[in-house]
């Protein structure tokens, strides 16, 4: 098992074994130590590796992730997982601004607090947030799944398309086009399942409220798409 100490070793080095493992490489399972805030931490995977990171990053750790399991012993500063397109990315700390901003796939864990932002544009990610989340949170999140465990902050999915929000707990505001909607039983099984994929166990997917778009901001009819 590679082991880099950040302390010792320049995040250049980290980033470039990542990205050489797929010329003949069979290590599979990477440490991190001492990453002391360094920003981009392990971005850029692109094979099925698993990273353990010992402490807590700065911007865009698992950045762009395409296959990786990364898990962050600590906090997160903003942009976490930016851009992911699958894998797995889990913090057992909290989330500064944007986690999870414009993904694309995967699925992204966050086990305390996300700040603001908190899945912008997110494009097919889901993302499950143990703790609460901050204001403008999946502001014109357009595919892919919200999850918060806690209450949300102002605006909650302002300018929203498709992507689906759910949330247990109080909701401050509702952004533009941003309504409560009628949880069926296929939302409550996805919901089931995102949960169990997050390890969370102690929460029922009948105590949350779903959200979605009221479709009045769209310029297009949404249900006559195949005609367009």
């Amino acid at each position: 098992m590679p082991v880099f100490d950040l302390s010792q070793t320049p995040i250049r080095e980290l980033n470039s074994a990542l990205h050489n493992l797929g010329t003949g490489s069979n290590d599979t399972l990477f440490e991190v130590l001492n990453p002391r805030g360094h920003h981009a931490v392990a971005v850029g995977i692109d094979a099925p590796v698993t990273v353990e990171v010992k402490g807590s990053v700065g911007y865009y750790c698992a950045g762009m992730n395409d296959g990786g399991t990364v898990t962050i012993h600590g906090s997160a500063g903003p942009g976490v997982a930016e851009n992911m397109m699958s894998g797995t990315v889990f913090i057992e700390g909290d989330a500064s601004q944007y986690a999870g901003a414009t993904g694309r796939g995967g699925l992204l864990v966050i086990k305390g607090n996300a700040a603001s932002r908190c899945g912008i544009s997110m494009k097919g990610i889901d993302i499950v947030v143990r703790g609460s989340i901050g204001h403008m949170s999946a502001f014109m999140g357009q595919s892919g799944h919200l999850v918060v465990c806690g209450d949300a902050g102002e605006a909650l999915g302002d300018s929203l398309y498709e992507a689906k929000l759910f949330v247990r707990g109080t909701v401050k505001s509702l952004g533009a086009d941003c309504i409560e909607k009628q949880m069926k039983p296929k939302h409550i099984a996805k919901l089931a399942e995102l949960l169990e994929q997050a390890g969370i166990t102690d929460v029922k997917p009948e105590e949350f409220k779903r959200y979605g778009s009221a479709r009045k901001l769209y310029n297009f009819n949404i249900d006559n798409a195949d005609a367009y």
